[in-house]
């Protein structure tokens, strides 16, 4: 296969947009798109700083149960985005040494779980 193919758009089940949105502003991520299309439908994109994926929040996005969500995201330093993240007052766990990356665990106000991995190599890029 020669295609190439980009993740774009990742839902997140949450109870409180608005609790939400700031909480992913708070942590970098730009709100690119906060729309009410009609009633029960509102959709918010988000994206993670250099990120070419964002995240979706909103109301009627997703049959999710809100907390459920996985994501993991690479960064370049874990050390810098684990104080990042403290800095914006959000529980980060010690950064977690592994042999295929040192990684970081945090939640959001919903209980979805994040980790961010550092890796010295990306065999792609």
């Amino acid at each position: 296969m020669t295609a190439t193919w980009k993740i774009e758009l990742i839902p997140v089940p949450v109870t409180d947009v608005d609790r939400a949105k700031a909480f992913y502003e708070s942590i970098g991520f730009n709100a690119d798109h906060d729309h009410t299309v009609h009633e029960g439908l509102r959709f918010v994109q988000l994206t993670p700083p250099g990120s070419a994926c964002s995240i979706a929040i909103g109301d009627g996005l997703t049959e999710k149960t809100p907390g459920t969500q996985e994501i993991q995201v690479v960064v370049a330093d874990a050390d810098e985005a684990r104080e990042h993240l403290l800095d914006a007052g959000v529980e980060a766990s010690e950064v977690d040494e592994q042999p295929w990356g040192r990684f970081v665990y945090f939640r959001d106000p919903d209980g979805n779980s994040w980790s961010l991995q550092a890796i010295k190599h990306r065999p792609q890029g």
